[in-house]
């Protein structure tokens, strides 16, 4: 299950750390606690949006960039998802008719096939 607070969390984080920012930073300019700011980046805390602007405000990121990514890495993560949930098919070999080759010298032989498609039985 895609949890977006822990989406949200990892984008709030990525964006301090490029800035390389501390949480102690932010937190003391978005005017939010340092632990409540490190359980939101943790995705642990769903943040209000009044926080989310505040935060947004004290990195500099407008709400809509914010959001945007977020949206982005939800989206990737849908795919990785649903990706996951369909079950994978084993390759379909063909089948070839059986050859006989008795009674003909081995150097005259020659198959033309992809090797993975041909099983050669001695018999």
């Amino acid at each position: 299950m895609i949890l977006l607070r822990r989406l949200l969390g990892d984008v709030l984080r990525r964006q301090r750390q490029r800035q390389g920012r501390t949480l102690r930073e932010v937190s003391s300019s978005a005017r939010v606690s340092l632990g409540y700011l490190s359980e939101v980046e943790r995705g642990q805390k769903e943040a209000s949006s009044e926080l989310l602007s505040a935060i947004c405000d004290a990195l500099d990121v407008r709400m809509s960039e914010l959001m945007r990514e977020v949206s982005d890495e939800l989206s990737l993560a849908e795919l990785a998802e649903s990706a996951a949930a369909e079950p994978v098919r084993a390759p379909v070999r063909p089948m070839l008719n059986a050859v006989s080759v008795a009674g003909v010298p081995p150097e005259r032989v020659t198959i033309k096939a992809p090797a993975e498609a041909v099983d050669v039985v001695a018999a």
